[in-house]
């Protein structure tokens, strides 16, 4: 049997007492703690109601997007800011709301918009996509209805008020 010494019970405890700490944490306590590699734009729409969005604009931010975020406030969403014009396509797996998912170009114009886009309940990888026709340099992402709510439309101008950490202008 192997011997316990002071050192080792002062580990196991500080380790039991970590993972209490941890543990007990809720999973929405977590979400809404904040963290420093979040970067947010202001958005101001067509009625002139001022939206504050996260910005994805690696790969790995895009990559997540909105996925398992439960809520989000109405003047909230996400921008997906790429380095190029492109036919984006997205989708819904893993996002836990009703999304409004709008493409702009370059000037901040609306070319596309998908409304009141549901829940994606599969587990596989047979969640509808979702693309433009027209080329885009941003898509924004907020709750259902939203886009409606603060009259945005295709041919619409959206001003992005990004801050000084993030190129603007196609790479």
């Amino acid at each position: 049997m192997p011997k316990i010494t002071r050192t080792g019970t002062r580990g196991i405890v500080l380790l039991l007492m970590l993972f209490v700490t941890v543990s007990s944490l809720s999973a929405s306590e977590i979400e809404q703690q904040p963290t420093n590699n979040r970067d947010f734009a202001e958005i101001i729409s067509p009625n002139q109601s001022v939206l504050t969005v996260e910005i994805a604009d690696t790969p790995a931010k895009r990559s997540q997007g909105l996925m398992f975020r439960t809520n989000m406030p109405p003047d909230h969403g996400m921008l997906f800011v790429f380095r190029e014009l492109d036919h984006w396509t997205f989708w819904m797996k893993n996002t836990k709301i009703p999304l409004d998912i709008i493409w702009l170009d370059q000037n901040g114009h609306v070319v596309h918009i998908e409304s009141n886009v549901p829940v994606c309940t599969r587990m596989d990888e047979g969640c509808p996509r979702y693309h433009t026709l027209k080329e885009a340099l941003y898509v924004l992402e907020l709750n259902a209805g939203m886009a409606k709510h603060y009259g945005i439309s295709i041919a619409s101008q959206l001003t992005i008020k990004l801050p000084p950490t993030i190129r603007n202008t196609p790479f």
